[in-house]
Formats: C-alpha cells, sequence, structure tokens
C-alpha cells in the first residue's frame, strides 16, 4: 500500500499548504491529519473547521489526551510520558534562570500521527511494517526555516517538503492566501507554550476565558513537573522567569522565538 499523508498543524504554512494541494499545486495526499494537544486557541479549532469544509481529502483528527491536564498530574508527580514543556526556571537562592527539556511534541504531536498512519496501513501495534508499504508524508515548512526539515527514522516512511521545493517563504504563504481571496491562518501553538514572544501571549490575552486558564496553569505548575528540581527551582511560562500575571509583555524589537509546530 501507498499513502500520501499531510501532516496538518492548521497554522500558516500547512493551511496554505493544504489548499495549494486542493488546486493542484502539490500532490494531493489521501489524508491530511491534525494532531490535537487540546490546548490549541479557540480561532485554531474554528480555523481548522472552516479548512476542512475545503477540502475534498479527508482531515483525521488524533490525540494523545490533554496536555495540559498531563502537566498537571506530572506537578502532582504522577508519570504521565512526554509531559515536559520548555519552561523557564529561576533558582530560589541564586536567581540563576534555565530551561527545561521539551518532550511534548513528539509525544502529543508526532507520535499520534505515525500511530495512525499505521492504522491506516492495517498494521497492528508491534508489528514491523512490511516492506510493500510506503508513506509519502508532506510537512508545511516553509523556505525561511530548513533547520526544521528532518529525517524519518521508519524505513516505510518519506519526508517532503513541497513549499521548500516551491520557495515558498512562510511570508509568502500569507500572500499567496490573500491573492487567493482566503483569509490568513492563525498562527498554531498552544495558547501555554513557553516560546511564546509577546505578541504571541498579547494574542492569548485577547481572549480573556483563555488567557485565565494559561495564568492558572502557569501558578498550578509553579513547583514543577514529575523528574525536576521541586526543592530549589521555581517554573515559569513566560521566558522571564516571573508569574504571567506579573510578566512585562511590551512587545520589543527582534523579541522573536521561533515555534515547533507550524
Amino acid at each position: 500500500m501507498n499513502l500520501k499523508i499531510l501532516s496538518l498543524g492548521a497554522g500558516v504554512q500547512s493551511s496554505t499548504l493544504a489548499l495549494m494541494m486542493e488546486k493542484g499545486l502539490a500532490p494531493k495526499p489521501d489524508f491530511a491529519i491534525f494532531s490535537d494537544t487540546q490546548g490549541e486557541p479557540k480561532e485554531v479549532y474554528k480555523w481548522l473547521r472552516w479548512l476542512t469544509s475545503q477540502l475534498s481529502f479527508p482531515v483525521l483528527i488524533v490525540t494523545a489526551g490533554s496536555l495540559p491536564e498531563a502537566l498537571r498530574k506530572s506537578n502532582r508527580d504522577e508519570y504521565v510520558r512526554g509531559s515536559t514543556i520548555p519552561m523557564f526556571t529561576r533558582n530560589k537562592k541564586t536567581g540563576k534562570k534555565g530551561i527545561i527539556r521539551r518532550a511534548c511534541t513528539s509525544t502529543f504531536k508526532i507520535e499520534p500521527i505515525t500511530k495512525k498512519i499505521r492504522e491506516l496501513l492495517g498494521v497492528p501495534k508491534g508489528r514491523k511494517v512490511p516492506k510493500e508499504h510506503h508513506v509519502q508524508q508532506y510537512f508545511g515548512i516553509s523556505r525561511d526555516e530548513p533547520q526544521r526539515m528532518r529525517t524519518s527514522s521508519y524505513h516505510y516512511i518519506t519526508f517532503n517538503y513541497p513549499l521548500i521545493d516551491l520557495k515558498i517563504t512562510r511570508q509568502g504563504c500569507k500572500d499567496w492566501m490573500k491573492e487567493n481571496n482566503y483569509l490568513e491562518p492563525p498562527r498554531s501553538a498552544c495558547t501555554f507554550c513557553p516560546y511564546h514572544d509577546n505578541t504571541e501571549w498579547q494574542n492569548v490575552k485577547k481572549n480573556k476565558e483563555e488567557w485565565e486558564k494559561v495564568l492558572q496553569l502557569d501558578e498550578d505548575l509553579r513547583t514543577g513537573l514529575r523528574g525536576t528540581n521541586r526543592t530549589e527551582v521555581e517554573y515559569f511560562l513566560h521566558r522571564s522567569a516571573v508569574p504571567l500575571k506579573d510578566a512585562d509583555l511590551t512587545v520589543k524589537p527582534d523579541n522573536q522565538i521561533d515555534l515547533f509546530s507550524g
């Protein structure tokens, strides 16, 4: 069996690629797969519903569960695999700042899609995928983000980057959407992602309900996650390593940080 799969983040680049595929400007997939962390902004879910209505190929939604709840469980010292986000740290005594490693992308984004691909191939868990199966997996990574390109570690999957092949940048995606009378997609990332710059935090703050939830999560995780130093260190969602409710969200020049999802 041969399959073409679009990894759909429902952000600017992957949405643009999906619509280009629909118009025949890139290979049309058999399926698009959206991996839901259950922590995206409401506008992303609203956009995903609209985008799905524009596509002739099926959009499948998969999930490894709620990342926010997994983080809270980890804070209660319960083991939930992959429930680590790159929170910023501050030592209570020395004031030294740091950051913890992230495992959320692999567990809550990549693995659910790979699991669904195996299901579509009809290969049970624990069984090796036969050589006659092959998957072309497409990603919405633009020309200005070559550092995000990867090579598949699975013998049956080949990664493809049509936007890079077409020499299209993120801004080029926005321009294409405008030229084709589409609205600009929202940026896809968890509302509480520590990689947010202040522009993104300001965007989250526009939705009072979502902002209150993020503020509460920031407070809930102050004492860290399972396996972290929980006596000498405090943990924060904002890169300034202060409580989000007290953080200076002023947008300053060059205050940009790459996100892990497009």
